[in-house]
């Protein structure tokens, strides 16, 4: 699987230069007031803001595909859809560096966004990293590319946003970019595009050198529609509530567009990004955001979705879907698909659900769809204790299988059904469900293996491989081990962990719960240490010894 499809953030080469000039970070300013937008169709820049046509603004909730590397996951844009996401970014190929995507694939990538009632933002991902990575295409190719799509493309303004290129510098002399970002922008308005064109920062997205803010204004004003979005990419570079808040308003004081036309919020080797915060200002200020990514990553800890399967969501996926400020809480449609702000009425309540096929640690529920004046965009299931709720899975359907539940434990399921605009059903009645014991893992019929895949200052990755070597199937375990050094697990996938000081108790996904004989599983992990960073000396898996593998 090729590295570029989780996309290049911090390169190794880089980023103790990108950390020491974190520590002199520039406070924001110098930027001016921007220009009126001349009158648009379509999508277009007002304001200051994005609008569409009618003049309602469009504040993007949407998520990352990686279309390019995996053409065959079509089914995905529907997947999104009933997230309650109203965009897609989707990553294409202009032939310099990975298969063109031609002119029938984009049509139909458009088609389907439009049949999924999303917004379309389009971008070419071979100019990543320009200037520092050789295999890296040009903006001026990528403009290419886009005018070679003119035919696809045009009359395509109410759904489409082009995005010229992806991340198209990297850190080596970062002050580049702004040349060719305006020669690639009048280029595509002297070819005659109309559409809103979203231009990503320098520094492989995260501008942390400030060249896109510190010429925002001068690259804005060259293009005579006013129709420019900017769009920076929030990773590990942003670990500070200030740093975030101080480049989002430093747009919104200035009056120029943006868009966090990517960011992550797990953990990784430079820092641990603040999402809570780029979610929240977000919200707060109106703008617009879109997720890496739905699913294919090279490494997985930036999956939404584990194997493009919508049933599977990751940690990182219920964050974006079902958190504060989170899909379900702030998606609202788009007005040219019908999804009017003025909706103010909520779907009906669900039916009570009724629970089938439990087991130790999942149970199926199904309930009676509730009907809404527009339509059902799906449904929310929480886990309700007292007065407390906890989001454990959506549907677009009127049914779920909920995972991850601990063996003989009682839970109480209640679900709620949403609308395209948001709005928010009354609570069914709850179910109470209470899951089977669980199964017994005979002596000596399992064997764990135990690796650090990598290691960086304060933290690292592991992996966990679960063999069952006995004549019988696992079905459903509980995987226990203890640190010795201080380590804590601060993402995992494969599983869900529990940690007690050094202690940990890890219980399956459903895709791991069951090990056939002589088969295996595995679970990854990220993990945050501070000193040595010793592997556990012994695994059991629910209550019996395991060899070593």
């Amino acid at each position: 699987m090729s590295t570029a499809r989780h996309t290049a953030k911090s390169p190794a080469t880089v980023i103790l230069t990108v950390l020491a000039t974190l520590l002199g970070f520039l406070a924001l300013g110098g930027l001016a007031p921007a220009q009126a937008a001349p009158a648009a169709t379509g999508l277009h820049i007002s304001d200051g803001r994005l609008v569409e046509g009618n003049g309602n603004d469009f504040i993007m909730r949407g998520v990352n595909h990686a279309h390019t590397w995996y053409p065959g996951e079509t089914q995905s844009l529907a997947d999104i859809k009933a997230t309650g996401a109203n965009t897609v970014r989707v990553v294409l190929s202009d032939g310099h560096r990975w298969s063109e995507n031609g002119p029938d694939d984009v049509a139909a990538i458009i088609a389907q966004c439009e049949a999924n009632r999303l917004i379309c933002v389009l971008e070419v991902h071979d100019t990543t990293g320009y200037g520092e990575d050789s295999a890296a295409g040009t903006l001026d190719h990528a403009a290419d590319y886009w005018i070679g799509l003119k035919d696809v493309l045009a009359g395509q303004e109410d759904h489409v946003i082009i995005n010229i290129g992806n991340e198209p510098w990297g850190n080596t002399d970062p002050a580049g970019w702004t040349t060719p970002t305006i020669a690639a922008v009048k280029k595509l308005r002297a070819a005659g595009f109309a559409h809103t064109i979203m231009v990503d920062a320098p520094n492989w997205g995260q501008d942390w050198q400030g060249v896109m803010r510190d010429n925002a204004q001068a690259v804005y004003d060259a293009d005579a529609t006013g129709n420019l979005l900017f769009s920076i990419h929030m990773y590990s570079v942003y670990n500070t509530a200030q740093k975030v808040t101080d480049y989002l308003n430093a747009f919104v004081d200035a009056g120029l567009p943006l868009v966090i036309g990517e960011f992550g919020g797990p953990a990784d080797q430079y820092g641990d990004p603040d999402e809570d915060t780029m979610m929240s200002e977000a919200q707060r200020l109106g703008l617009g955001w879109i997720a890496w990514s739905w699913s294919g990553n090279t490494d997985p800890i930036l999956d939404l979705t584990i194997g493009f399967d919508p049933a599977r969501l990751s940690s990182w996926g219920e964050r974006i879907f079902h958190g504060a400020d989170g899909i379900a809480q702030t998606s609202r449609e788009a007005t040219v698909y019908g999804g009017a702000s003025e909706d103010t009425e909520a779907p009906t309540a669900p039916g009570t659900p009724a629970a089938s096929a439990v087991t130790d640690t999942s149970a199926t529920l199904a309930w009676a769809a509730s009907s809404d004046n527009v339509a059902v965009a799906g449904y929310d299931v929480v886990r309700v204790d007292g007065a407390t709720e906890t989001t454990v899975a959506s549907s677009a359907s009127a049914g779920v299988t909920v995972t991850g539940l601990s063996a003989g434990t009682a839970y109480s399921f209640a679900v709620y059904a949403r609308d395209a605009a948001g709005n928010r059903s009354e609570r069914s009645a709850a179910v109470r469900v209470t899951t089977d014991e669980g199964s017994t893992t005979p002596a000596g019929s399992c064997a764990v293996g135990y690796k650090v895949v990598g290691e960086w200052q304060g933290g690292f990755q592991g992996e966990i491989t679960i063999r069952n070597t006995g004549t019988a199937a696992i079905d459903g375990w509980t995987l226990g081990f203890s640190f010795a050094d201080g380590q804590t697990i601060t993402n995992m996938w494969g599983g869900t962990p529990t940690q007690t000081g050094g202690s940990v108790s890890v219980v399956p996904a459903s895709y791991t719960s069951t090990i056939a004989p002589n088969g295996s599983v595995t679970v990854g992990f990220t993990g945050s240490r501070s000193g040595a960073n010793a592997a556990p000396a012994a695994f059991t898996l629910s209550g019996a010894a395991c060899a070593a593998a």
